[in-house]
């Protein structure tokens, strides 16, 4: 058997051992172990195993993604999210559809500082839905905008697909924190032009909430300033070059502990289950990227990747019929591949293409970043449906599919928007090094 098709092979055992629930770290990591005992010999795959896993977890750069973890963790025990939805909702609610453009506003605010799709929405859904249902929304408008701003903690810094696909290609976190921020309010003002255009055609599906006067709005926007002040000073401190994204990740966490201390919001029950919710998530992504790492070299080996890009580009479709095909493998892989487990995949294959096209790696970040994120809401896996599911049980899974779809059509707009301008994701990274 030849090396490429033992890579072939060890791809569709990897998605076998996916579908059999396996860890996605663990289905990388068998399948790039096993794949380089096969080419190179037991001797050869126990040093690559041993090397690769003590590089990716010793990297420095990794740090960051426990510490934002933690940040988000324990803004979330001490109330602190409430809070974001609270001042978004003071500020919107009384719109039509108001408060379910308030929980697309939470989730951007809390995105900014958990950098987890799954946190988002099951942080701001537990405090958005019971208000929704209180005031009549329909279930396929409350559960979709749920669904669909909690994919905004994939792309609002600090994000976690941005600092593996940084990892993998060797590009900047800081840079590509940034890249992040201008798409993740497009796609923010996006989300609420489709709620007001959902509310517009059927104004029942989500009514008018309370009237709240100016003064109560500013007291809501002043509970919520002192995160709103955290996210500045870490983000800010990124693009102002006053940190680096470990440092800004240290100086956030630690600022939100002391606020929550301060305010006497941390109990000591709450604070150990905010510590081992961050162990448990660290160390499934740590997997992830032992398992990545192992992968990617028995890929190099079989000359998959190589394969593959030759076969796109001397297909005679240009640069951006290529990046198109890969936009589709992407939308059908995240029919049922988690997001993170389609971004470590992937990554090593499309990379090489994506540059030898003349694209820019930071711009693709984004594209490859969105285009997940429309996976995380599409069926049948669809993982923020699945969530949304756990908070709201009572809503049945097709009615959290049909909410979702207006949002996922708008996601589709920002990501063409992106494509055909793409400063609209460069403009600020490349403004920090002008």
């Amino acid at each position: 058997m030849s090396d490429f098709m033992i890579g072939v092979g060890g791809l569709l055992a990897m998605f076998g051992l996916m579908v059999f629930r396996m860890p996605v770290g663990m289905a990388m990591l068998a399948a790039g172990y096993f794949g380089t005992m096969l080419i190179s010999g037991g001797r050869s795959a126990n040093a690559m195993f041993v090397t690769e896993a003590f590089s990716a977890t010793s990297n420095y750069n990794l740090t960051v993604i426990p510490l934002f973890i933690l940040m988000g963790n324990i803004a979330s025990v001490a109330g602190f999210s409430s809070r974001l939805y609270e001042a978004a909702f003071a500020w919107v609610g009384w719109l039509r559809g108001g408060l379910a453009s308030a929980s697309i506003l939470g989730c951007a605010a809390f995105a900014a500082v958990s950098g987890s799709s799954v946190a988002t929405a099951v942080t701001i859904g537990k405090v958005a839905l019971p208000e929704m249902k209180r005031f009549g929304y329909s279930d396929a408008l409350a559960t979709g905008a749920i669904a669909a701003g909690g994919t905004l903690g994939f792309l609002i810094p600090p994000s976690t697909g941005f600092v593996l696909y940084a990892i993998l290609t060797e590009e900047s976190i800081g840079q590509l924190f940034m890249a992040g921020i201008l798409p993740g309010l497009l796609l923010t003002l996006l989300f609420m032009a489709a709620v007001g255009l959902m509310t517009f055609i059927d104004p029942k599906a989500g009514p008018r909430g309370e009237w709240v006067p100016m003064a109560k709005r500013m007291m809501a926007l002043l509970r919520a300033f002192p995160l709103l002040i955290v996210i500045v000073v870490s983000i800010g401190g990124i693009y102002l070059g006053v940190f680096t994204p470990v440092e800004a990740a240290g100086v956030g966490a630690g600022l939100v502990i002391l606020m929550a201390l301060a305010m006497r919001k941390l109990e000591w029950r709450a604070f150990k289950q905010a510590i081992t919710a961050t162990v448990g998530t660290t160390a499934m992504l740590y997997l992830i990227i032992i398992g990545a790492s192992v992968l990617n070299p028995f890929l190099a080996l079989t000359y998959v990747p190589a394969t593959l890009g030759e076969a796109m580009t001397s297909a005679g479709l240009g640069p951006y019929g290529v990046l198109m095909l890969i936009i589709l493998a992407y939308l059908v892989l995240g029919m049922f591949m988690d997001g993170l487990a389609m971004l470590v995949v992937t990554t090593p294959i499309f990379f090489p293409i994506i540059t030898g096209m003349g694209f820019d790696p930071i711009w693709f970040g984004v594209i490859a970043v969105i285009v997940i994120e429309m996976g995380m809401i599409t069926p049948p896996v669809g993982l923020n449906v699945f969530v949304v599911k756990s908070v709201a049980q009572d809503v049945p899974m097709a009615t959290i599919f049909r909410g979702v779809i207006p949002f996922w059509i708008a996601m589709a707009v920002g990501l063409l928007a992106i494509i055909v301008f793409p400063q609209i994701a460069l403009i600020i990274p490349q403004a920090m090094f002008q």
